[in-house]
């Protein structure tokens, strides 16, 4: 048994940026970080375009950055929390700076300030195209000067340690006690028992299989919150980005071409070179994720094309190779030029809206719970995510949750917390069954519950899902512990509550679109 004043799972902007605050708040107090691959290995990493906060006070103001997060969210924000999130964000910079971090400015001093997918203003801070990755190593290095924060890579979260787990606790009583914890090196589960869980886990990319997200993106904050008995909501608001690069090969994981290449001007260009996306909305190539990744979609399906194309060869290429380095070395590894070649691009599983449902304070509805980052659904998105609000929610709702914390102490109950129980388990041999369950719950997300649905796709997905899940419970209750075998039981759980969300909304709002719920 391990002990902590705070268990942190995720060592994403979301998870560091609590534990460095009340790591420097209380000194006296461990927090222990737990993450399942290396330690700055999350979707953080790979946050392109920046964080959007308004600072050009001329131009820009905290009403318009709310207007177009509204707009965005097609009426299903909750507005007191925009208002909130939006507003802090000149102070939550200032800290980053502090922290360390370096965002581009022009030739004044000033911040060069980018413009992104249904926003009226630019307004986007910004490190050249990989603004989660300088932002991670100021908040690691900073976590690293605290001796009271302890990182454990390659440690797996299996499930949180509820009433559930403990003889004799009342069992409708939700409190968190800590998780159980699965070292990938050695083999060895540990219990940690934490006064706090903060839940920091990121996204569900992987479900989907062809994601801008890494390969750590399976949904295991959401799964674990979930079996747990705590409230999920909007799930079916799963995010696709319009421009992924598409790559003939195929492959998991797809390099993400950031939205800020349509902000610089880029054009969007179906297989005939037409530019169609003025067919679909007066701001073009500007609208939000949800409107150019369903004209894409709908292009494509009049097309019978496997792509269509970003043309920047009309812009200027100096400019953008200093803007976007590595989207231009990308393209260039790839065999595309952009001063001469159109970028083949295809949507790509991107970003959840929804989540584990928290209060303003980040509060779970667990006792001694919390949640932040993609994992939480807070009701800044909506129904659709504006582009960059996304590092913006993590860094204020980690805010929330240090202030509430140095204003309430939390301890749990002397309670005896049984070790993790694998009696009559064996190391299973049959890997092949976990990758076959595996691409065919990727395979069938995509082909029934992706940008465009319909009711007869997701019965179909429901049933298929009820399979599935038969298979993998039984077979992960008689096999040793293993991170893939989690993870697709992980990615089953979230897959579940995505297709009976998606059944359950009516309307077609933002980022769902349901060809059964068009009024005929």
């Amino acid at each position: 048994m391990v002990t902590a004043n705070y268990l942190v799972i995720g060592s994403g902007v979301a998870g560091l940026t609590f534990s460095v605050k009340i790591a420097e708040k209380f000194p006296e107090r461990n927090v222990i970080i737990v993450t399942k691959a290396n330690e700055d290995e999350s979707n953080t990493k790979y946050a392109q375009g920046g964080v959007a906060i308004v600072l050009d006070k001329e131009n820009d103001s905290f009403k318009k950055h709310i207007k177009d997060t509204l707009i965005a969210g097609d009426g299903l924000c909750k507005e007191d929390v925009v208002k909130m999130v939006i507003k802090e964000g000149p102070e939550r910079l200032e800290e980053l700076l502090l922290w360390g971090a370096n965002f581009d400015v022009d030739s004044s001093g000033e911040f060069d300030l980018g413009k992104e997918g249904g926003h009226s203003e630019y307004r986007v801070v910004h490190h050249k195209d990989i603004t989660g990755y300088e932002i991670e190593r100021a908040l690691l290095m900073r976590a690293h000067q605290l001796p009271n924060i302890s990182i454990l890579p390659h440690h797996f979260a299996l499930d949180l340690i509820t009433n559930h787990h403990i003889e004799g606790a009342d069992p409708d009583e939700l409190k968190c006690y800590g998780a159980y914890v699965f070292n990938q090196k050695t083999g060895e589960i540990s219990t940690i028992k934490a006064n706090s869980t903060l839940l920091a886990a990121g996204g569900i990319g992987c479900v989907y299989g062809h994601t801008t997200n890494p390969v750590i993106a399976t949904g295991d904050g959401v799964a674990m919150a979930y079996r747990a008995k705590a409230r999920i909501k909007d799930m079916e608001f799963v995010q696709f980005h319009p421009t992924a690069l598409y790559e003939a090969k195929g492959g998991e994981s797809s390099f993400l071409i950031s939205e800020a290449v349509r902000g610089f001007g880029a054009h969007l260009r179906n297989a005939e070179g037409e530019r169609f996306m003025l067919n679909y909305d007066e701001r073009a190539e500007l609208a939000s994720r949800d409107i150019v990744s369903q004209s894409i979609d709908n292009e494509l399906k009049k097309s019978g094309a496997s792509h269509v194309f970003l043309d920047c060869t009309h812009l200027d290429i100096e400019a953008f190779i200093k803007h976007f380095p590595n989207i231009y070395q990308k393209c260039l590894d790839n065999h595309i030029d952009i001063k001469s070649d159109w970028i083949p691009v295809v949507p790509a599983s991107h970003y959840l809206c929804g989540g584990i449902k928290v209060s303003k304070k980040g509060k779970t509805t667990i006792d001694n719970l919390f949640a932040c980052g993609e994992c939480s659904r807070t009701g800044l998105h909506g129904a659709n995510r504006l582009a960059s609000n996304s590092l913006l929610e993590a860094l204020v709702y980690a805010h929330n949750i240090f202030k509430h914390h140095v204003k309430h102490e939390y301890e749990t109950a002397d309670v005896a917390i049984p070790d993790w129980n694998d009696e009559g388990t064996t190391i299973t041999k049959e890997h092949v069954l976990i990758q076959h369950n595996l691409k065919e719950l990727q395979a069938l997300m995509r082909d029934y519950v992706g940008i465009v649905r319909s009711n007869k796709r997701l019965y179909r997905a429901k049933r298929r899902l009820e399979l599935i899940h038969e298979e993998v419970e039984a077979f992960y209750k008689e096999s040793k512990i293993t991170t893939s075998l989690c993870e697709l039981r992980n990615m089953v759980n979230v897959a579940h509550l995505i297709v009976n969300q998606s059944l359950e909304r009516k309307e077609n709002k933002g980022g769902y679109f349901n060809v059964d719920n068009v009024k005929k």
